[in-house]
């Protein structure tokens, strides 16, 4: 079994719309959304979803109000502001850090564990699919990154498949880290501009330091020519294989709109590419 995510060190790059040709030209395969915060790729798999779980992590205190006395100890100690003037817990406030459960002489105050969002699993039609979604302002994305992660490895050792394709995040943060972790490609998808540049090299950088083996695509090239060539350059110097230069195309802007793949037009010059770019990886 083998493991390819698809990043890009910056977002609007094109990373989910190769990622969903991907999932449709291989065969035996389970597709992974790793972008958590924002996942999307739901919208070109439309995925019919048969498993839903719930995801914990992190703690928020919460106030029991029959053991409540107000004595008003807590409240001047969150550094938060979390505890409201009727002794009450703002949600998005609170960090969990348990001073207040610790210092209140009554006991009134607890640390629940939090629900921070959900993953599912998925049926397509390009096979099953790992995804999930995390809560609003919570965090330890890349806790839920590895988890889903995981459990798409489990489904593909359990039914035999030969791909994991993962869509992951942009940037370089903690759940790209996650999102890399144990991968045997990282396929990295830049565009012809300067932040472009300046952020897929980054996440090269962040690949290189775990020894993942790297390929890249410039996406939309012919937009911006010269800096295209900076990018070859760029992969030269860096001993990047480029595998691939996809076109700007209008057949490109109609899938995403009608919510399909670009493998689902199978004779536009954006799909030959991709075709060439998956026969490469193979």
């Amino acid at each position: 079994m083998k493991q390819i995510v698809i990043i890009s060190g910056k977002g609007g790059t094109g990373k989910t719309v190769v990622t969903g040709s991907l999932a449709g030209l291989a065969k035996n395969k389970v597709m992974v959304d790793c972008d958590v915060d924002a996942a999307d790729l739901h919208l070109l798999l439309h995925p019919d979803v048969r498993e839903r779980h719930e995801f914990r992590s992190g703690q928020s205190a919460v106030i029991d109000k029959r053991l409540c006395k107000e004595c008003g100890k807590c409240a001047p100690l969150c550094r938060f502001a979390a505890i409201r003037p009727d002794f009450t817990i703002e949600h998005f406030s609170c960090e969990g850090c348990g001073l207040c459960a610790r210092i209140c002489p009554h006991g009134a105050i607890r640390m629940d564990e939090n629900v921070a969002g959900e993953w599912f699993i998925s049926d397509t039609k390009y096979g099953p699919f790992v995804h999930a979604k995390l809560g609003i302002a919570e965090e330890n994305s890349g806790k839920l990154v590895a988890k889903i992660r995981q459990v798409a490895k489990e489904l593909a050792e359990r039914e035999g498949l030969e791909y994991v394709i993962i869509d992951g995040p942009p940037g370089i943060g903690c759940p790209v880290i996650a999102s890399l972790s144990g991968i045997d490609c990282a396929l990295i998808v830049t565009e012809p501009t300067l932040s472009g540049l300046h952020d897929a090299a980054r996440v090269i950088g962040v690949a290189g330091h775990f020894n993942i083996p790297v390929k890249l695509i410039v996406n939309k090239h012919d937009l911006n020519p010269a800096m295209t060539v900076r990018i070859e350059e760029f992969a030269r110097r860096s001993r990047v294989t480029l595998i691939g230069k996809i076109a700007f195309s209008e057949t490109v802007v109609k899938a995403v709109v009608e919510g399909k793949t670009v493998i689902d037009y199978p004779h536009s010059p954006a799909s030959d590419e991709l075709r060439s770019i998956w026969d490469k990886l193979k």
